[in-house]
């Protein structure tokens, strides 16, 4: 057995103008302490979060939902007049879709800034619940503005899958990182986005790293748990459910619990050091229950080494053994399974207003249709979608934002992403699904370009597989590198 080297201090690295931890105290359990309606006194609160800074842990992550945490940071940073020598606050903007006028973001942001009681945020980050409205793209772009103020230090996004952090890029929004959910039972983002953020310099900020706690010597061994107590165990009891089972979960944690007396270290220790030794990860994000547990000492030791082949294949071999979280980053907040805290999140959705609004055809009845709002629909006289009886006909639709804008020019996979979530939302808006759709055309300016095009149509339709047709059209209007159109037949579910 190997023994790690003594490390007093976290790893650092340089984000933006920060220079942060590459352990980041999480304070979302806040809002799991404070569930009974009992807030945490913000001076004792920020006492605990100074013992984590001035062990070298002075980097935080909360949101606006995460209870008073905002609150309890803004008491922590007061204590630290020289602004350089503070330390840094991450937090997360998470409206419900729609309208995202400049005075309503300037809002959201201003609410973060007088709540942490500073003139500007180190890292502001966006999620948003169902990319079918547009909206989170005015959201970001002005959010850029905000930062060219001098409001926000780097903007982010949370829970972003790779298609739609690539969509924002290509569109010209300055993300600097991307919050989601890894882990060695949660691999997604080793995957695609992990390429994407390599190409484009984006960072990854991982969260559920240590599976709610789960990722510990005290499981290996353990019958199941019947009964879960918080917030954040219940969602990654989820997680785990879904990659196989208690039993493929306990196969993980005995081959990490080899390496971990491989290197004398924890479990713990070895599924955080799996994480950062991903070139696209920045952090990782391990929650902080203030007053309670701390492992400041043990996750020292997760910069005291490293993890060498062997080990890496002896993971390799039991994750074989398991099953892979279905989707992307992020489609656990969007689709089912519902990986969440709360669990199932349709109501949640299915409450969301349509970015599109159904109307009556005169004289026809029966007949429903849809309009975009596209500067092109009322010269040329047709509807972004119209449904009759148990049918659906969305026109062919290219990546056209608000009436005129065109949407990431030169990019025909980030194109297609936009268009293909403007089709949903046509399809919903008229009382129908995606799982619906029963073929699709799709218009190429240039044949050779087929293949982002396909991915992305891929990505939306690899399990529903339409009927589809594609082809060279030549010449599109403007900047458009690609249209689709598609046909759905309504059915029950």
């Amino acid at each position: 057995m190997s023994e790690p080297s003594m490390q007093r201090r976290p790893d650092r690295i340089d984000l933006g103008d920060n220079n942060i931890s590459r352990l980041i105290c999480g304070l979302w359990q806040v809002a799991d302490l404070e569930k009974g309606g009992r807030l945490l006194d913000p001076e004792r609160a920020a006492d605990a979060l100074q013992a984590y800074a001035e062990a070298g842990f002075d980097t935080f992550d909360m949101a606006d939902h995460y209870g008073s945490a905002e609150l309890i940071a803004g008491r922590l940073l007061a204590r630290y007049p020289n602004a350089s020598r503070r330390p840094a606050a991450f937090t997360k903007w998470c409206p419900e879709p729609g309208p995202m006028t400049a005075e309503i973001v300037r809002k959201g942001v201003q609410e973060r800034l007088d709540r942490l009681g500073v003139d500007r945020i180190d890292l502001l980050q966006f999620h948003w619940w169902t990319f079918e409205h547009p909206a989170w793209l005015d959201a970001l772009h002005e959010m850029a503005r905000l930062r060219q103020e001098g409001l926000i230090g780097a903007l982010g996004v949370t829970n972003f899958d790779a298609a739609h952090l690539a969509l924002a890029l290509a569109d010209g929004v300055p993300v600097a990182t991307n919050q989601v959910s890894f882990s060695i039972i949660d691999r997604r983002a080793a995957g695609a986005l992990a390429q994407l953020c390599e190409r484009s310099g984006v960072k990854l900020l991982a969260y559920g790293t240590l599976c709610g706690g789960f990722l510990a010597d005290k499981w290996l061994g353990r019958p199941e748990p019947t009964e879960i107590a918080d917030w954040s165990r219940s969602k990654y009891k989820r997680f785990i459910d879904t990659a196989g089972g208690w039993t493929a979960f306990q196969g993980i944690l005995a081959a990490a619990g080899e390496i971990a007396q491989k290197h004398g270290v924890s479990i713990s220790n070895v599924a955080t050091r799996w994480v950062l030794e991903h070139e696209a990860v920045a952090a990782a994000i391990v929650g902080a229950r203030i007053g309670e547990s701390e492992h400041r000492s043990d996750n020292l030791n997760v910069f005291g080494f490293a993890l060498d082949a062997e080990d890496r294949a002896r993971l390799e071999q039991t994750f074989a053994g398991t099953k892979p979280i279905p989707g992307d980053c992020g489609d656990e907040y969007r689709r089912p399974p519902y990986l969440t805290a709360s669990g199932d999140l349709s109501h949640h959705l299915d409450a969301i207003p349509s970015v599109f609004k159904a109307e009556p055809v005169p004289g026809r009845p029966g007949r429903l249709r849809v309009s975009s709002g596209s500067v092109w629909e009322p010269i040329a006289g047709y509807s972004r979608a119209v449904r009759v009886k148990d049918t659906i006909r969305v026109s062919g639709t290219t990546a056209t934002h608000a009436s005129d804008r065109c949407v990431a020019p030169g990019d025909p996979g980030a194109q297609a992403t936009y268009i293909l979530d403007k089709i949903a939302a046509s399809i919903t808006a008229l009382g129908g699904r995606i799982e619906d759709v029963v073929r699709t055309r799709i218009y190429l300016r240039d044949a050779a370009l087929w293949e982002p095009v396909s991915r992305a149509h891929g990505r939306v339709f690899g399990d529903v597989l339409p009927a589809n047709t594609l082809i060279e059209a030549g010449n599109l209007i403007g900047d458009y590198e690609v249209e689709i159109e598609a046909e759905a037949v309504v059915t029950e579910a």
